[in-house]
């Protein structure tokens, strides 16, 4: 019979830990991320990109809005899943800099599903669909940008006005942004 999975037991090499060896099985949240990945099916907006195909737990997603404010940008995101997964939402920051309420400068995403709201039922989908809807429906009420979203509740128009410019290449105050448009 043939063994998938080849657990040393504690302290066969010294440590007392389990050991961590190229034969010990994939994690749990390897495997459930596995099965996330398959069933995920993308709109032709996205694209993921895996730089180490060996390594599904550190990945890229390509957002590339054909509608709304941002439309015709392109938009790099991190994905980090830690072993946690699913007890543990993933880590996700914004590689490209963008004039939105929801983003920060340095990257950090205010999406409710990668914070209080997570749960283990919701998969990787979950996420990148809330990604989406974001650059679709930007939300001034729960904001990281508080410029962004002041602006986008006291004038509709100037925000479409800071995103464009943004995405061309461009200040908006002091904050340079390079071009996002695809």
């Amino acid at each position: 019979m043939l063994k998938l999975f080849d657990l040393k037991k504690p302290g066969a090499n010294g440590s007392g830990a389990v050991s961590s060896s190229p034969r010990t099985g994939p994690s749990a949240a390897y495997l459930r991320l596995q099965k996330d990945l398959a069933d995920l099916s993308l709109p032709p907006t996205c694209k993921t990109e895996f730089p180490d195909p060996n390594n599904l737990l550190n990945f890229k997603l390509y957002i590339m809005p054909d509608e709304g404010y941002y439309r015709n940008g392109r938009f790099c995101f991190q994905f980090t899943i830690s072993n946690n997964y699913p007890h543990e939402p993933p880590k996700v920051k914004c590689l490209t800099q963008v004039y939105h309420p929801n983003i920060d400068m340095e990257g950090n995403v205010c999406l409710n599903i990668l914070r209080e709201d997570w749960n283990p039922i919701l998969a990787i989908s979950s996420v990148i669909y809330g990604l989406i809807h974001l650059f679709l429906e930007p939300n001034p009420e729960d904001p990281l940008n508080k410029e962004a979203a002041m602006t986008l509740r006291s004038n509709r128009r100037l925000f479409e006005q800071n995103v464009a410019k943004s995405m061309r290449g461009g200040y908006i105050g002091q904050m340079y942004f390079a071009r996002t448009l695809r």
